[in-house]
């Protein structure tokens, strides 16, 4: 398949106000493109808009909380109605981990809110005109810490997971839409939200070279974009280990703060 085959004009993003969203809004960025952003720091969001603009993009840029299912449902209704969207990017996300005082409660309930529930205020809405159209592609990010459950992350790795799943199983279903989706599993990017990590991170990559990855991959409509290939290896294969040996491999991880 040609790697320009289908390049998708007009782009819905969330979670674009920094890290990885924003790499792919200025990589998506150029004439002929709209593309509709999202995130929650507004001075963040619109210098990234602003950076698009330069790049010859017409932009929207909404300050909104993935998590507000009204707020979403009704903003992807409005940019779909302006410009039906060839491209959806479910990619907002929060991190946590049991270094410190630990995953309390009010965290945990943050991290799935966000991660599971607020990929289904983007997905859901998104899939209806695209269903009518018969066309679009979606792009869920998910993590290698969706791979397997790490101790060092508990809800960040169990939330990654679900929307792995969840993607993967829409590839299947979507099919017959003629919806492309593909699931992105990265692994240590440099990112504010990896900016806390106090460990090493093999393999640490910038948000654009990343982002590079993730276009080059839904271009070539993979069902999974995971990088970088060693790790995804390494992940892979310690969750096919049995329980007891992986179990013990992970525990010796160092904890996210």
């Amino acid at each position: 398949m040609s790697e320009r085959r289908n390049e998708p004009r007009c782009i819905l993003i969330t979670g674009a106000s920094s890290g990885i969203g924003a790499g792919l809004a200025r990589l998506y960025a150029g004439p002929g493109v709209s593309l509709a952003i999202s995130g929650r720091d507004k001075e963040r969001l619109l210098a990234v808009a602003e950076s698009c603009r330069q790049r010859g993009a017409q932009v929207i840029a909404e300050v909104i909380d993935v998590k507000d299912r009204e707020a979403m449902a009704k903003w992807i209704e409005l940019v779909d109605g302006e410009h039906p969207l060839d491209l959806v990017f479910a990619n907002a996300g929060v991190s946590g981990g049991t270094g410190g005082e630990g995953e309390d409660e009010d965290q945990v309930r943050e991290i799935f809110a966000v991660n599971m529930a607020g990929v289904l205020n983007t997905v859901l809405p998104a899939m209806v005109p695209m269903r009518q159209r018969k066309s679009g592609q979606i792009a869920i990010t998910s993590s290698l810490a969706g791979f397997i459950g790490l101790p060092g992350a508990p809800a960040y790795s169990a939330s990654k997971a679900a929307v792995k799943a969840y993607a993967e199983a829409l590839r299947g279903w979507l099919k017959e839409d003629n919806i492309r989706v593909s699931v992105i599993c990265p692994g240590y990017v440099k990112t504010r939200m990896t900016a806390n990590n106090a460990f090493p991170m093999p393999f640490l990559m910038t948000a654009d070279k990343a982002a590079r990855k993730i276009k080059l991959g839904l271009a070539r409509d993979q069902a999974r974009i995971a990088f970088p290939w060693p790790l995804a290896a390494v992940m892979w294969l310690i969750a096919a280990l049995p329980a007891a040996i992986s179990g013990a491999l992970l525990r010796r991880m160092p904890k996210k703060g």
